[in-house]
Formats: structure tokens, sequence, C-alpha cells
């Protein structure tokens, strides 16, 4: 949260602001920025109609309204109003989410709708519509808003889809790039509302950062959520043990059996024991122990016993038996007289 608050009060600077404007001009001004008793904005088409005019005429009105209303004396009596909402900005970072801007200033709509009023009107403010990049943003110093939106896609173009970042340390990322930005102008809380301007990337619930629309950000059901939940563990679970964390994470409701098959029919997990599953991307390979035995001679050639029962053990939570079991079953393995285990 900013150390500060704007003291001004929008909905009285916008009333004395909109006293130089005739009735008409008035009254289109007050319905397409919602300023009214309803803070619902109208339309181009809606006002157009209570007047009987196009929504092209309308559009001059409101434009010719504005102009009316910067070129008045009344404007540059409120000079300070500005200065305050600049100063304001600045203090969020100078470039900021136009709807946590307004969330930040009041939580009550019309009031909002009064604050819009004032940042389309001061020449210190800009806009930026929203684009396939970046949500709608105001700022009002634009060399840093250029270097934001520099580094931004930069972080984005350096993530890949699987990518998921700790808040801290995306934050320290994002902050060693802001080159041209002075370090007194920086802060988490800062990086945090720039790094929320951006349509690509994005925060999961557990505060991790990757590319928006991976299933570890964009999170969609519960195989998204078992995943995220083991990955937290860092270590494999019980499928039981998956459901409560996701409950506890997510404040969902997983019931076991659910969970249990969800876990089965995804790659990204493997069964490495009696009901415990790890994440394939720890390295760990699926298939039963003997496809686990036929990898590692695969990949290591002849193995002694302890060997392979050693190589085993670290893909599968099972019993050392288990392993000898299955390497004497000579129907997959031989051993040859130095002891030595191969593929049949």
């Amino acid at each position: 949260m900013p150390t500060t608050s704007i003291t001004i009060k929008p909905k009285q600077v916008t009333k004395r602001l909109l006293v130089v404007l005739p009735e008409r001009a008035r009254n289109v001004v007050v319905n397409r920025y919602g300023l009214g008793t309803s803070p619902s904005r109208m339309t181009l088409e809606s006002i157009g109609a209570l007047y009987g005019i196009t929504r092209e005429r309308v559009r001059q009105i409101e434009n010719h309204a504005l102009q009316t209303v910067r070129k008045s004396d009344m404007f540059s009596k409120e000079a300070v109003a500005f200065r305050e909402l600049r100063d304001y900005i600045e203090t969020l970072g100078g470039i900021v989410n136009e709807d946590d801007l307004l969330k930040e200033i009041s939580t009550d709509a019309s009031t909002q709708n009064h604050v819009y009023l004032l940042l389309t009107l001061g020449d210190e403010f800009t806009k930026r519509k929203e684009d396939p990049e970046f949500k709608h943003r105001w700022y009002v110093d634009e060399k840093k808003a250029e270097i934001v939106h520099q580094v931004l896609r930069k972080i984005y173009k350096g993530l890949s889809e699987d990518d998921l970042v700790q808040e801290s340390e995306m934050i320290l990322s994002f902050l060693n790039q802001l080159k041209g930005i002075e370090d007194t102008k920086k802060s988490a809380e800062i990086a945090k509302r720039w790094l929320a301007l951006s349509k690509k990337i994005g925060r999961n619930s557990l505060g991790e950062w990757g590319i928006v629309t991976s299933p570890n950000i964009r999170v969609k059901g519960m195989r998204d959520l078992a995943y995220l939940s083991i990955r937290r563990h860092g270590s494999p679970m019980h499928f039981t043990e998956v459901a409560r964390a996701i409950t506890q994470l997510f404040g969902k409701k997983a019931h076991v059996a659910t969970c249990h098959n969800e876990l089965i029919k995804d790659d990204r997990f493997v069964l490495v024991g009696r009901g415990l599953y790890a994440l394939a991307e720890w390295g760990y390979a699926g298939g039963v122990v003997r496809d686990v035995i036929r990898e590692i001679l695969k990949k290591h050639g002849q193995l002694t016993r302890k060997e392979i029962v050693d190589k085993v053990l670290k893909e599968r939570y099972v019993k050392e038996n288990t392993v000898v079991v299955n390497l004497e079953n000579e129907s997959y393995f031989k051993k040859d007289r130095s002891g030595k285990y191969s593929i049949a």
C-alpha cells in the first residue's frame, strides 16, 4: 500500500470544473463518465438516443466539452488537485494499472469515475490502452514507462511454459533489470504493481510467477492443483496427502478417490511407490519396477545387483527385495558369471 493518500475530494473538484459547461455538454460528460446518481457509464449511442443525435455528434460534444474545461480559469485554479493526483501516481510507481490505481484511491465506483475524468482532463496524465501485451495503464513519466515495458517484455521472453518463479526471485530479477530508474524509485511493492501491468506473465495463488497461459498460473482443475501441491512439498506424496494439501493450500475440497484418478491420468506425475506420486520433471521414470530396471541397464550397461538396487531405489519407493525378485525373472534379465546383470 502507498504511504500517502490523496486529500482532494474528486467529486467536489469535478463539480467545480463542470460548472463552466452549458447544460447539454455538462449532461453529456456526466452520462459518459458515470458522474450522476448511477455510476453506470452511458455509451455514445444511448446518449445520442436521448437527444436525437448521432453517436459521432455526441463524441464531438464530449471532446469540445473537455477542451472547454481545460481552457477555463477554473481548470487553472484546480492545479493543486491535479498536482496532488500526479504525486500520488508517482508514489505508486509512476506507471500503474488503471484498475489498481482507481481502487487504491477509492473502493467507491462513483468516486472512481470522478477520478477517471480528472485523469482524462489532466495534461500530466497519459493513458495507454489495453493491448496484447499490457493492461490499461496510466503514467506520468514516459521514459520510466518505456523502461518498465521493455523489462516486462524481456522477462516474458526469458520464461518457458513450465517455469515457476518464486515472487521474491521475480521481484529481484525485475528490479535488477530496471536500468535508468533511480534506486530510490524502486521497491518490492512498486515492482509487483509493475509486474501486474503485463498480460503475458502472472501470479498463482501460491505467490509463484510464470507465463499466464501456463496451467501452473491459470489453474483450471484438480490436476493443476495437485501438481502445485506436490511441487511445493518438494518430494513424493501419497495421494491422500495430495488431497489434503489441495484443501489446505487452495481452500478447495478434494475427494481422495477423485484426486487419485487425476494423478493416474496425467503424465506429469509418476507412481514411485504404493500410492506415492512424484513429478516426472524430477527425473523419475514411468513404468513398473521391471521397466525401471530395463531403463537403468540400457543407460549404464551391465551392473551388479547392489548397483541396480541402489539406482532403482532412487527412482522408486519400494523394498529392496522387490527389485531382487524382478531381477531373478530370466525372461527379462540375465546374470553372467561375474554376477552382473543385463537385459535378456
